[in-house]
């Protein structure tokens, strides 16, 4: 077993889900990672860990979304975890570093701020997903994977995300 792998079930079982919903899938992911050795990778075909995290600016009024190239869907950003990754964390804020263009960004401290399980054209994608703080006079530049960047203001967000996303802000906002 690889040092992500048990990274990622240590972080599951040590995360304090904030509701029914959120222990099951708690439970579901700790389950997968028991039964798949493989489970942290897209190879795995029956469902691999994912790792996404919200960008929040400095002030923590607005967050940055991505227009995701494949699916034209306004998401946070995040995806596949890579060889090179050693924690489930450190995944997270690759990712957004890499989808964003913004170097330094900070992870919010306690481990993930909520679960998501959806269903996409590899497979699907049992997410952790974390929250970053941008610094100040943060630049963003968009990626190979992205059509457009923006920040939004969390009332903005109900009009151009769904409902995972959505969730996202409303329990990072909880949390800062």
């Amino acid at each position: 077993m690889n040092h992500l792998h048990q990274d990622a079930a240590r972080v599951l079982t040590e995360w304090p889900a904030p509701d029914a919903a959120q222990e099951r899938l708690r439970l579901l992911y700790g389950d997968h990672l028991a039964a798949y050795p493989d489970g942290m990778w897209k190879a795995c075909g029956d469902g691999h860990i994912t790792a996404s995290a919200l960008v929040v600016d400095p002030e923590r009024e607005r967050v940055l979304l991505t227009l995701h190239r494949k699916l034209r869907m306004w998401l946070q950003m995040g995806g596949h975890c890579e060889p090179g990754d050693t924690t489930l964390a450190g995944a997270a804020l690759r990712e957004a570093t890499e989808e964003s263009g913004i170097e330094g960004l900070t992870l919010l401290p306690d481990g993930p701020v909520r679960l998501d399980r959806h269903h996409t054209p590899c497979a699907w994608h049992l997410d952790v997903q974390y929250a970053v703080v941008a610094p100040r006079g943060a630049v963003t530049a968009i990626s190979d994977e992205s059509l457009d960047l923006r920040w939004f203001g969390y009332d903005e967000v109900a009009d151009v995300a769904d409902e995972s996303v959505r969730l996202l802000v409303t329990r990072t906002r909880a949390l800062l």
